[in-house]
């Protein structure tokens, strides 16, 4: 687990440029730095190390094949590289230097090309290859964008790395802000991967390889793999119960090949299914207690602490947790600019990252959890959006209009104590944080054309017209395609995986974590896991109402299921109350007029009402300010 950074230009190439490049990501790898640049040609890459396998000199980076063909920089793990040395050694004979899965994946470039090359790793990974004699540069990113490349032109500078924040050391960069990324943020809370903040950059979208004619200025962007290869296979299971054994297996197959390092190992822990599932299962691999930790709050609606400690009792795991208070959360945020280099507003990136900090005082990699919820249909929003948009479809637009005007007309906290009066007759399963949020949400959005704008509107934020300033008409990013060989639901799950996933879930545990020099592995991401997911009937995935019934098999094996069994809760802060508490003054000096007119890209009169009604407690709009506010620390930050 590393970083690299690098970037060309044939007229004006100066090594020192990639040191002060390199020393930007130094918390991605603390450990070493490396240089390689051909200054004839005007390319040069540096690398930052986090050692984690072969901890010598012989793992040491940027890396030369044994045949001076290629040089290469590696930011990832690959979990069965010891595999693919063995199927090497039998092609041909090498003379190894050291056992980094770095050497091994070079040799195998070298030897096999790049398609074939790709097709057996099974791992986490973003490459920076150069192949020095055709003068051609590639950009490879893993199938899941488990890791992250930016990428792009400014004037005659091509510049890549694994985070932006380099491309600000290089003096050729130029920040102009891209307003379609700026509105594109404003909705979903995020920067898509086929954009970025600035003008002329983007990210490299998962599962392809970007290459670049260093000679003609040639390039070209190719996707290696699909999700979407995987449908017209199917499990080779005769029963449920078949299929359940066989995904036991195959995690305990993936965990165990994530068990691999030369330091020490241990695993977020939130007491839900994902990652439960993933702790019982290394415990089991484990001849000794696995490290987890978790983060906790004093509100007990946002508290998962009490059930990660009684999940880690049972499974027998060494367990730290620490709980939040509110000034912890105000120490993290002068560092989120810091942190993720694009603005970025999922407020759970402040626990994601105290965890991470917490887990980095006893491990140096960490096993996560995330992908569950999108590969075996877990997220609540699925059936919800489902059902919701059965019953809306019988009735004609304008009678929605009106409907979802008398659901607004309430407050959200009388829906939220109508809610708590029906509590009783609620059935467990449906149960729900945040009630009135939720039905001002649907309220917004209950006159959607069709499902896929229904979800979209769900999943959504600002409406970019309403958020930047002069109502720039806004180029909607293509986010959703219906496909109609997939059901509704795994139409939304799809959706998810190709955006929310590597876009603010990946994203997030990423930045968090190598802020903290700490490495994360997500064995749900493993495509052998990915490719399962997507072959099981759906049936499997939810059944009687409710996501991941596989998942949940597979972990009643280990862990009795009342340990298990409550309402589902997202990994977030009591951000509404901490806004007009311990934030409150922070907040209106963030979203003063005199700081929003710096930059004149916003619409201010929308912002103050928002702000107004939610420090009154009328409306509870936490989560559109947040995604002002961290624009406005991003700013402030880097322009």
């Amino acid at each position: 687990m590393c970083g690299f950074t690098g970037y060309f230009n044939s007229t004006l190439f100066e090594p020192y440029i990639l040191h002060k490049m390199g020393d930007a990501i130094a918390h991605r790898g603390p450990d070493a730095s490396g240089i390689w640049h051909d200054q004839t040609i005007g390319i040069g890459v540096c690398h930052r190390r986090l050692s984690i396998i072969d901890l010598s000199e012989a793992g040491s980076q940027p890396m030369i094949s044994k045949s001076g063909k290629y040089v290469m920089a590696f930011n990832g793990e690959i979990y069965n590289y010891k595999e693919i040395k063995k199927e090497l050694n039998n092609f041909c004979e090498i003379k190894w230097n050291g056992h980094s899965d770095t050497e091994v994946i070079l040799e195998a470039f070298d030897i096999w090309g790049i398609e074939k090359t790709l097709s057996k790793l099974a791992g986490m990974f973003a490459i920076f290859l150069f192949s020095i004699q055709e003068r051609k540069l590639f950009l490879i990113r893993d199938r899941a964008g488990e890791k992250p490349i930016y990428f792009g032109w400014q004037k005659q500078t091509f510049m890549f790395g694994s985070e932006l924040k380099s491309f600000h050391q290089n003096p050729f960069f130029e920040k102009e802000i891209c307003k379609d990324a700026l509105g594109d943020f404003f909705k979903f809370n995020y920067v898509p991967s086929n954009k970025c903040i600035f003008k002329g950059i983007k990210k490299l979208n998962p599962g392809t390889y970007y290459e670049l004619d260093l000679e003609t200025k040639k390039e070209k962007e190719k996707q290696y793999w699909s999700l979407f290869d995987s449908k017209s296979q199917s499990v080779n299971a005769n029963t449920p119960v078949d299929a359940v054994n066989q995904l036991d297996q195959l995690l305990k197959k993936v965990i165990s090949d994530q068990l691999i390092t030369d330091v020490p190992l241990g695993a977020f822990l939130s007491g839900g299914v994902d990652s439960s599932t993933i702790v019982a299962l290394m415990q089991q691999l484990s001849d000794r207690p696995v490290k987890t930790f978790s983060i906790g709050f004093k509100d007990p609606n946002y508290d998962e602490a009490i059930f990660a400690k009684k999940v880690a009792e049972h499974i027998g795991t060494d367990h730290t947790e620490l709980y939040l208070e509110s000034n912890d959360a105000l120490n993290v945020i002068p560092n989120i600019p810091d942190i993720y280099d694009e603005p970025f507003s999922d407020s759970s990136q402040i626990p994601t990252f105290l965890v991470s900090k917490l887990a980095k005082t006893q491990v140096t990699v960490s096993l996560s959890g995330d992908a569950g919820d999108e590969l075996f249909g877990g997220y609540n929003r699925y059936l919800m959006t489902g059902k919701t948009w059965q019953n809306l479809s019988k009735y004609p637009k304008s009678i929605r209009k009106i409907s979802g005007k008398i659901m607004l007309s309430q407050s959200t906290e009388t829906w939220d104590q109508l809610y708590n009066m029906m509590k009783k007759v609620v059935p467990k399963r449906f149960e729900m944080t945040n009630f009135g949020d939720k039905i001002h949400k649907a309220a917004s959005i209950i006159d959607s054309k069709d499902i896929a704008s229904l979800y979209q509107g769900l999943i959504s934020h600002w409406n970019p017209e309403e958020i930047i300033a002069g109502h720039v008409k806004y180029i909607q990013t293509q986010l959703f395609e219906y496909n109609k060989d997939y059901s509704e639901i795994e139409n939304m799950m799809n959706w998810d995986f190709f955006t929310y996933l590597p876009d603010d879930i990946l994203v997030k545990v990423d930045r968090a974590a190598m802020y903290n020099s700490l490495e994360t592995r997500v064995p749900l991401l493993d495509h052998r896991i990915i490719e399962f997911a997507h072959q099981l009937p759906f049936e499997y995935k939810i059944r009687n109402g409710q996501g991941k019934w596989i998942l949940r098999e597979v972990l009643y094996k280990y862990v009795p299921k009342e340990l298990i069994e409550r309402p589902k809760r997202g990994f977030g802060i009591p951000l509404d109350s901490w806004l007009r508490g311990p934030l409150k003054e922070w907040t209106y000096t963030m979203l003063s007029k005199e700081n929003l007119e710096k930059h004149n890209l916003l619409n201010i009169d929308a912002i103050n009402h928002k702000l107004q009604e939610h420090m009154s407690g009328k409306r509870n709009w936490q989560y559109l300010l947040w995604d002002v506010l961290m624009f406005q620390s991003w700013y402030n930050k880097y322009i």
